[in-house]
């Protein structure tokens, strides 16, 4: 068996963090055991970019229950946690090519090495994977009969893909599904995107002016969660209904280059490039500490930044310190990366749950489904959705109500009125 990893003499350790992470996954757990009776991945061969930490990793072993063989690979080069890597090896004998903080092209390196499995399923976090085939591995698209994405950046991609033609088989976009981002993307990001920071920084956020770049899903967690610490939430925004919600949340709305001189900490989430730029950084408070919590490490323009440096020094793990030439510093964390797994461990195991949930039955889902559909996008099915959620309120111990067969008809009546 092929793989890379750090060092095989932490799988023990990486064993035990999985079973930790999986006793809070009870709905992964429901389905690996119908896959494990059922096998409805028999046969197929998954190429899975995704982040390698102990919830992926249980998501591995469902669909290696459920027949497959599957391949892993990182989808982000400081996200990988070392000795989940090394479990999934030796104990679980998946192949899995990451190591945390290896380079541009050990990172590609990593993504061929799973490709060349020749995938019958593709499951990425970002699209890079998928990307990689389309441009340099086209003659292994003829076997692949669909994939998955689990991220927004991702599901911007492919759909670009498929506007332009170029999309070579169908994706099912597992972000978009109501249990995934509803959940993983505000609770999850929200969350663990203060932990990273925390982790890195060791600051107070009480009292400080938090400036939260983006208010999508991820944005509103994040805006959530550092009010819920004490601080002063400052959101930007490009779209006027974000931002007016975000007005009604409680926080100020203002321009960035307002809100650069004043703010404390800096967090960008919005999915797209050079967010906090030079002309941001020059009026910076001096200390001000700068984050990214999107998918790629293009939020912030540290090109520019680097370009213009007087002195760089890494102050503590995951923090970089910046002198600018009027003197004054800023500190930028995890390279600009995901902070929220780059300095810390991501999002809870109990939120992760419902989304590799959506990654578990989506693969399912193409197994059965995949001669009908288009090469095109698609949305989690909503009986899917509705199950997920079904059983994750079982495994937290809510019932629902049941609609009254009375009630079943109003609903579908138009001629009961006042």
């Amino acid at each position: 068996m092929k793989y890379d990893v750090k060092d095989l003499g932490l799988a023990e350790q990486g064993k035990l963090r999985m079973e930790w992470a999986g006793q809070s996954m009870p709905v992964l757990k429901i389905i690996g055991e119908r896959f494990k009776k059922e096998k409805p991945l028999t046969g197929m061969r998954i190429a899975a970019c995704l982040h390698v930490t102990t919830e992926t990793a249980n998501l591995m072993r469902v669909l290696k229950d459920g027949g497959a063989e599957a391949y892993l690979c990182a989808s982000n080069p400081l996200s990988t946690q070392d000795d989940v890597a090394a479990a999934l090896v030796k104990e679980y004998g998946i192949p899995t090519f990451a190591i945390k903080g290896e380079d541009n092209a050990s990172y590609y390196s990593h993504i061929m090495s799973c490709l060349e499995a020749k995938p019958h399923i593709t499951m990425d976090d970002g699209a890079d994977l998928l990307v990689t085939l389309h441009s340099e591995k086209k003659e292994l698209i003829k076997d692949v009969i669909g994939g998955t994405e689990e991220t927004t950046t991702g599901v911007i991609r492919l759909k670009a893909m498929a506007a332009k033609g170029v999309l070579a088989y169908p994706v099912v976009a597992v972000n978009d599904a109501l249990t995934k981002h509803m959940f993983d993307n505000r609770y999850g990001t929200g969350q663990s995107t203060i932990d990273g920071i925390i982790r890195a920084t060791n600051r107070l956020l009480a009292g400080s002016n938090f400036v939260v770049c983006g208010y999508g899903w991820c944005g509103k967690g994040l805006a959530s969660r550092a009010h819920g610490m004490g601080a002063n939430v400052i959101v930007i925004e490009v779209d006027p209904l974000r931002a007016l919600e975000a007005m009604m949340d409680g926080f100020r709305v203002m321009p960035l280059a307002e809100a650069a001189p004043i703010g404390d900490f800096f967090c960008t989430v919005t999915g797209d490039i050079h967010v906090i730029r030079y002309e941001h950084f020059e009026v910076m408070k001096s200390g001000a500490i700068v984050c990214n919590s999107g998918h790629f490490n293009v939020e912030i323009d540290l090109d520019a930044l680097y370009a213009k440096a007087t002195a760089r020094r890494m102050i503590r793990d995951f923090v970089e310190e910046i002198t600018l030439p009027s003197g004054a510093h800023v500190n930028i964390l995890a390279e600009g990366r995901l902070v929220n797994l780059a300095s810390a461990e991501g999002h809870p195991s109990s939120v992760m749950d419902m989304s590799f949930a959506n990654q578990a039955l989506s693969a399912e889902y193409l197994v059965q489904n995949y001669k009908s559909l288009a090469k095109n996008v698609f949305k989690v099915p909503d009986p899917i959705d509705q199950e997920i959620a079904r059983l994750k309120l079982v495994s937290m111990g809510a019932a629902i109500d049941v609609l009254t067969p009375e009630q079943v008809k109003y609903l579908s009546s138009f001629d009961m009125g006042t």
